[in-house]
């Protein structure tokens, strides 16, 4: 699998490359690592000669050291530098759809940074191949929260854990451990129009009951497969607001890693993934992976 790594000499940087190495990932991947610096940004017309040589610095010190990364990692790939507007830049250069992009979800401060954080959005919105936005320094993969709607972009989410993922890892002991999936689905809450009041209650709370049957043989299907691969995997069933139910249940199950879809479904019986995926990355304590 192709992977191209945006880095930008942040500590953020540093710890998508080190995400790569850490994925139980079924295939050795084939890494990119990509530094974009924006000269235009450098013409700004308050940038000085000094303040140019020291981005021009730190840009060769962090090829250097995704160089000593990939290196370290044992990761078969190469680092390039390229000059653009960095959100465009990395779009253009990032894989297709078979292929995985990684970036950090913050960058280097205001006057140094290649600002790998202002465009992680603008990625996981246009990529055309699922994005990883990591939040943390990387860790083996113990815990993850699958948020599934019933979506082709969910089913395409789950799809990705079960043939991306090694269904088990290492203890460092000897033996090695299922990975655990959390199957995530939330029915968000409708309010009623003036109108419903009365005499379409009853038809609402049908109607709603159906909705809940559906999702949790969603769920249950989903958390069958992943046991039928070899993951461990149990369902929840939630009401709420999706983004931050998804958010919280992450945080209480401690997951490492949230995985959704990029876009729901445009019935109202679900909610919209597409619009919550995006404030999912935000607010979520761990990293992030949106699907398409």
């Amino acid at each position: 699998m192709k992977v191209l790594v945006a880095t930008d000499g942040s500590k953020y940087g540093q710890w998508a490359l080190n995400w790569v190495g850490k994925l139980p990932l079924a295939k050795a991947p084939r890494v990119t690592a990509l530094h974009v610096v924006d000269r235009a940004w450098l013409r700004g017309p308050f940038r000085t000669g000094p303040e140019i040589l020291r981005v021009d610095a730190r840009s060769a010190r962090t090829i250097k050291k995704a160089q000593e990364q990939l290196a370290a990692l044992k990761l078969t790939g190469t680092v390039r530098k390229e000059q653009g507007a960095v959100a465009p830049t990395i779009l253009k250069r990032a894989p297709k759809r078979d292929g995985l992009l990684v970036v950090g979800s913050k960058g280097l401060d205001a006057l140094d940074r290649f600002t790998l954080g202002s465009v992680s959005t603008k990625l996981i919105q246009h990529a055309t191949c699922p994005v990883l936005v990591v939040k943390s320094e990387a860790v083996p993969l113990r815990q993850i929260a699958l948020a599934t709607d019933g979506s082709p972009a969910s089913a395409q989410a789950l799809e990705f854990v079960l043939t991306r993922f090694h269904p088990d890892r290492s203890t460092g002991k000897g033996r090695r451990v299922p990975i655990h999936v959390s199957v995530i689905h939330v029915i968000a809450p409708r309010s009623l129009a003036p109108f419903d009041i009365g005499t379409t209650i009853p038809w609402i709370k049908q109607r709603e009951l159906k909705v809940k049957e559906v999702g949790r043989k969603l769920v249950e299907q989903s958390v069958q497969k992943l046991i039928e691969a070899g993951f461990t995997a149990e369902p929840l069933c939630q009401s709420g607001n999706p983004a931050d139910t998804i958010v919280k249940a992450a945080s209480k199950k401690q997951a490492d890693l949230i995985v959704m879809g990029a876009q729901g479904l445009g019935a109202l019986d679900r909610f919209f993934l597409g619009s919550v995926s995006t404030r999912v990355v935000q607010h979520a304590d761990c990293a992030v992976l949106v699907v398409r």
